[in-house]
Order: C-alpha cells, then sequence, then structure tokens
C-alpha cells in the first residue's frame, strides 16, 4: 500500500484561536503541513512571522488561501487583483504548492473581466498551482434560516437563491486549469460534489475535506457528521492519480474546550488518514 496523501490543517481551523495554534495542533496531532488562511489577524498576513512558525513547528505550509473572503476585503490592500499577485508571491517563499482562491464578486468588475487570463498568467510565471474554489449561492429569503423547519413541515422549499460570483459559484463555469474542491460549499449550494470532482478531473489538485448538512448556512462539519459523500470523493481520489493536497478546513469555534477542539481536529485527520490510504 504507497503512502497516503498528504493531509494538512487548515490555519482558519483553529478560529477564533490565533494562526500559531493551528501550527501547534498540526505538530502535535501529526498532520503533514498547514494550510495558512490570510485575513484579519496579523501573524497570517505576515509572510515572515509565518516562515518562523514553519521552522519552529517543523510544519510546512502546504498551500495558502487567498484574501478573498468578505471579512477579508481589506486584507493587503482593497485591489483583488494585487492581492492575488501577493498571494501567489507568499506562497513561492513559504514553499507552498498551492494558492486556493474564490471566484470574484460580480461586483469586482475589473477583477472579473480579467480573472481567468490573471490566473492563467500567474501559473505561466510560477511553479505554484492557482486552484479556483468551488462556493454556494446566497439565499435571498432574509429569515430563511429562522423558518426552514416550518417551510419543511409545510413541504416548502427554500427561497430564491442569487450567485455572488462571477460568472457563478461553480467554478466549472470559468476557464481554468486547476479547482479546489470544498464539500462544505457543496452542501450548502446542494451540488453533487461526487459529479463535481469528476467534472474537475485532472484539474481538481486541492481538497477542502469538510462536511455539511445541507443547511443554506456554510457548516465546515468535521468529515463523517454530515451528508456529503466524503468517504467516496476521497477514496476517488486515492485510487486515481491525485498528486494534490486534502486539507481539513473544519470549524471548532463551538467547541467548548481546548481539549474538545483538539478531539475535533484529531477525529478530522484520523478520517483523512483512513480513507486516503492508496
Amino acid at each position: 500500500m504507497r503512502p497516503a496523501i498528504k493531509v494538512g490543517l487548515s490555519t482558519a481551523s483553529v478560529y477564533p484561536m490565533r494562526t500559531e495554534a493551528a501550527f501547534e495542533y498540526a505538530a502535535k496531532l501529526g498532520y503533514d503541513g498547514v494550510e495558512l488562511m490570510v485575513w484579519g489577524e496579523s501573524v497570517s498576513q505576515d509572510i515572515a512571522a509565518v516562515e518562523k512558525l514553519s521552522r519552529r513547528y517543523r510544519m510546512p505550509v502546504l498551500s495558502v488561501h487567498a484574501p478573498c473572503l468578505l471579512i477579508s476585503q481589506r486584507v493587503w490592500g482593497s485591489n483583488p487583483i494585487p492581492k492575488l499577485e501577493r498571494s501567489v508571491q507568499a506562497a513561492e517563499k513559504l514553499g507552498a504548492q498551492t494558492v486556493v482562491v474564490h471566484p470574484p464578486f460580480r461586483w469586482q468588475r475589473r477583477y472579473a473581466e480579467g480573472f481567468a487570463e490573471q490566473v492563467a498568467a500567474l501559473e505561466e510565471s510560477s511553479d505554484v498551482l492557482v486552484a479556483v474554489e468551488n462556493m454556494f449561492p446566497f439565499r435571498a429569503d432574509r429569515f430563511f434560516r429562522q423558518s426552514m423547519e416550518r417551510m419543511r413541515r409545510r413541504g416548502g422549499g427554500p427561497g430564491p437563491a442569487i450567485s455572488a460570483f462571477s460568472p457563478s459559484y461553480d467554478p466549472l463555469d470559468g476557464n481554468h486549469a486547476h479547482y479546489t474542491l470544498d464539500l462544505s460549499h457543496t452542501a450548502t449550494a446542494g451540488s453533487d460534489a461526487l459529479d463535481m470532482a469528476q467534472r474537475m478531473g485532472s484539474g481538481l489538485v486541492h481538497l477542502h475535506l469538510c462536511d455539511g448538512s445541507g443547511l443554506p448556512a456554510d457548516e465546515h462539519l468535521v468529515p463523517g457528521r454530515g451528508t456529503q459523500p466524503v468517504v467516496e470523493v476521497c477514496q476517488m481520489l486515492a485510487g486515481g492519480g491525485f498528486a494534490g493536497h486534502v486539507v481539513l478546513e473544519v470549524s471548532t469555534s463551538r467547541a467548548r474546550s481546548i481539549h474538545e477542539r483538539e478531539a475535533m481536529l484529531a477525529e478530522s485527520l484520523q478520517f483523512a488518514r483512513k480513507h486516503l490510504l492508496r
């Protein structure tokens, strides 16, 4: 049996704890590395500081998540074009294989118009893979979450959905060489995760391993605690020619103690190791 695919821990998985905590947990639990989420926390934006953490904990940075979330719109400036370029430069400096980026928001018109070309140009000039991530629509029904149970009892369904992304929340609607598949986002969008993985084909180079129950919230559950085909996706990657990384991007923000958070991260790693064996 060949060695398992490398499994990393997203620094977002320890929120509201800081970036260093992710390196500490990853080292303690036996992860192969980390994914750096660049966002409001100051250390995540300081690549020299991240390099020091990587050396201190002997944990390589496998990937960099560009600051493209709604909450990180002002991180590294407000113009998303140079921010993506800076993310690739950060990945090069850290020795990371991949930059994860979301499709542009519709209101970022100039960025959206040249996004595919910029991604292709960055990959052409670097060894870093720029992997565009699948997202999900936003619900137009303001009170959807509160009324979910009532609507289900009536036999109704969710309100209309609006894509905030250009050209859509499905990155395959664009023209890209490489993709990130996020299994919480497929749950939120109601997308068929296995079908999306198959459509991505050899372009699938990065997996955010997590889960979701299908609610309109982006849950990022520990894999196996939701409804997504997490086992099947892992087995598909392990049985194919996947040469990328699998990163646990799970939410532990509701953990009641450091011990509960550690147990969630350990459970996530154990799940990945079990189902990614080749």
